[in-house]
Parts: structure tokens; sequence; C-alpha cells
């Protein structure tokens, strides 16, 4: 996308006419691209997540990585629950960090991470 432009937004029935294309007519990635004026990395994209999800796939961003704690994180009002929820991830996270061999010192834009050699255990 050029400076400027405008993001293009594709809705589902575009995506799957694309993917039926590529699929039944066995027509390239390449010349959808071209066709569709398409991202060809767009293209490959919505074609791994039909081949993994079928028609689910743009129906929602469920299936989709991310945080499921970031929303919470950002809370006034946390239940009881989900606030644990929130503490044990941040828990894990750091159990994680320690097995691979370092810390966290500071907060926002002055964390740093410093490796346990490094660091003063006492």
């Amino acid at each position: 996308m050029k400076k400027g432009q405008k993001r293009r937004i594709w809705t589902k029935e575009q995506k799957f006419e694309i993917i039926e294309k590529y699929l039944n007519e066995h027509i390239s990635v390449r010349t959808l691209e071209r066709e569709y004026n398409a991202d060809r990395s767009m293209i490959c994209h919505w074609l791994r997540d039909y081949g993994k999800y079928g028609e689910k796939a743009f129906d929602s961003k469920s299936h989709r990585k991310g945080n499921p704690f970031s929303a919470l994180h950002t809370s006034k009002s946390l239940s009881e629950t989900d606030r644990l929820r929130l503490q044990l991830a941040k828990l894990e996270i750091e159990n994680e960090r320690l097995k691979k061999g370092y810390q966290v010192k500071g907060v926002g834009a002055n964390k740093v991470f410093v490796t346990l050699k490094d660091a003063n255990t006492k």
C-alpha cells in the first residue's frame, strides 16, 4: 500500500470468489493478484486460513493468535475470576522467561531484559 492510499476492505464474498477461482479454475495467485489488484501474500494468507478453518475462516478473527488477556489488562473493573486468570498468565510468562535464563527489570519504555548470569540474585 502506498502512502496516503486508503486500506481496502475485502468482504467475505470477495475472498471466497478469489479462493474459488484458485481452487476450481486453477488460476495462479500471481494472476489473481493482478486481476483483483490484491496483495499476493494476502491471498496466500486467505488460502492458508481457508485450508485450516474452511468456511469459518472469514466469519470472525477468533481463530487468530493473540493475547486473550490484553483486554483484561486495560479493564478497570475485573471480576475475581478474570483478575486471577490475568495473574496466572503473568506468572506463567515470568516462569517461561526464567526457564530461558533472563529477567525483566523496569517497566514500560524502561523495560530491559537481563540474563541471570549478569543479574545480582541476592
